[in-house]
């Protein structure tokens, strides 16, 4: 099994490489997620390599090998559906539940996830809206696009949130932007790199372009 650093570091790369359009993290992004400066991120990925988990090119970007993939979609099941399994069954609030399962996810044994997955009903997201890797260990990501990119006028559903950090869960929460609750955009500050907001049955908001790109949307229906 591998190790508690690496394991971060495989789920690291994969959700970073999910989210970005080239399908690679960056040495310094994947640093900043895990923690640690830009030389030690440096050192660990060549270890990677050398394992047969990553790939690195020389000026570009990391990708994950196909067992790579499969070790990291191993952790990200796991992750999520304890995070999912803290929210529905424990009850705690979306915005505490990440940094629990990141204390978890290297402890929880298979038997135990299986138990979990089937206590649950076999979930297809967690609270967050972050698709769960099955069993065998396939990633279906949600055709879902930024907020920042639509027009105003549409109507969208909630997705996925990509920040997770607590504040900003929090915020979203507030406003009754969580996963499959409807918005509509109703204005675009280009001068100003915002966009105001009504989510269904809320007052309306201001958000920057930057915090309604962390937004998945799809068509509301």
């Amino acid at each position: 099994m591998a190790t508690e650093t690496v394991e971060n570091y495989l789920k690291a790369i994969m959700t970073l490489a999910a989210e970005s359009p080239t399908r690679e993290a960056t040495v310094s992004r994947i640093a900043a997620v895990v923690g640690v400066t830009r030389g030690t991120a440096t050192s660990m990925i060549k270890k990677l390599t050398a394992g047969g988990l990553a790939r690195a090119e020389r000026y570009g970007g990391v990708t994950l090998t196909s067992s790579g993939r499969r070790a990291a979609s191993d952790v990200l099941r796991r992750h999520r559906l304890i995070e999912t399994f803290l929210v529905r069954a424990l009850k705690f609030d979306w915005s505490e539940v990440h940094e629990e399962a990141e204390r978890l996810e290297h402890a929880v044994s298979p038997r135990l996830l299986e138990r979990l997955d089937e206590f649950l009903g076999h979930p297809a997201c967690d609270p967050h809206g972050d698709p769960i890797p099955g069993r065998a260990g396939v990633v279906i990501e949600p055709a879902a696009k930024p907020l920042s990119s639509c027009k105003v006028g549409a109507v969208v559903r909630i997705a996925r949130v990509i920040d997770q950090s607590a504040a900003f869960l929090r915020f979203m929460a507030q406003h009754g932007l969580k996963p499959d609750a409807k918005a509509k955009v109703v204005a675009l500050h280009a001068p100003a790199q915002s966009m105001e907001v009504e989510p269904h049955g809320r007052t309306k908001l201001v958000l920057a372009l930057a915090a309604a790109e962390k937004i998945l949307v799809h068509a509301g229906r």
